[in-house]
């Protein structure tokens, strides 16, 4: 299975259980009191940052800092790392709990970027910037545009947010950090967002703003879930 999933995304890892851990869901590693993937996963967004922004710099010499700014965001968005992990059947490859199994994690846009993300981080760990850029550059080569401008920038996850919570409840979520944990350097957060209905969603990543993301997307897909029940 592990050398099915290296073929697909480019890259032979020397420490095998490295690719293993980034595949580790919190919900599974709860459940068997081991090592989950968020680490990496912090460390993988940092990286994956930094050779998108390489990639696109050397691409593109005559783009502008704002034009480059906004396609990199939407290159390392949630919506586009989950499309890069359902091109790889990422979510064949997941170690989850029983819950979120259950819960359609497996397809979920939030497990799936996340997991990638800690898979890049692995990646940088395994070999370095190096052998980090060369697959980061390989795995996105078919998502960047041949020009700067053409690639659209949809909003992110806070503004959709607020903008359904408007038209649901005429009223805004609101962000609560909870706690952070960890040394400075590696610190994480763990953020709440509360809907108007009294719904409380939490998400943790590297930083403040990352987690509400993080907790705004989640949110999303609660509203889009209780829409279906709904319906049904």
């Amino acid at each position: 299975m592990l050398d099915e999933l290296q073929d697909k995304i480019g890259y032979r890892y020397q420490d095998p259980e490295l690719l293993v851990r980034a595949l580790t869901h919190s919900s599974y590693a709860n459940e068997r009191h081991m090592e989950h993937n968020e680490r990496l996963e912090f460390l993988g967004d940092a990286v994956l940052e930094l050779c998108i922004s390489n990639v696109l710099f050397f691409r593109f010499p005559r783009a502008p800092e704002g034009h480059l700014t906004r396609l990199r965001a939407a290159l390392v968005s949630e919506p586009t790392l989950a499309r890069l992990a359902r091109s790889l059947t990422l979510g064949d490859y997941i170690f989850l709990g029983r819950g979120e199994e259950l819960q359609g994690g497996r397809d979920r846009d939030s497990v799936l970027a996340d997991t990638l993300e800690a898979i890049l981080g692995a990646v940088y760990l395994d070999s370095g910037y190096d052998g980090a850029f060369e697959c980061i550059a390989a795995l996105f080569e078919d998502f960047i545009p041949d020009r700067v401008e053409a690639l659209p920038v949809s909003k992110d996850f806070k503004s959709r947010l607020q903008e359904k919570t408007q038209g649901l409840f005429r009223a805004r979520p609101v962000y609560t950090l909870i706690d952070s944990y960890g040394p400075e350097h590696e610190k994480i957060y763990r953020v709440q967002v509360e809907l108007p209905d009294g719904t409380g969603i939490e998400a943790m990543a590297g930083s403040v703003k990352k987690a509400e993301q993080k907790a705004a997307s989640k949110a999303l897909e609660y509203l889009d879930s209780v829409k279906t029940a709904d319906v049904r």
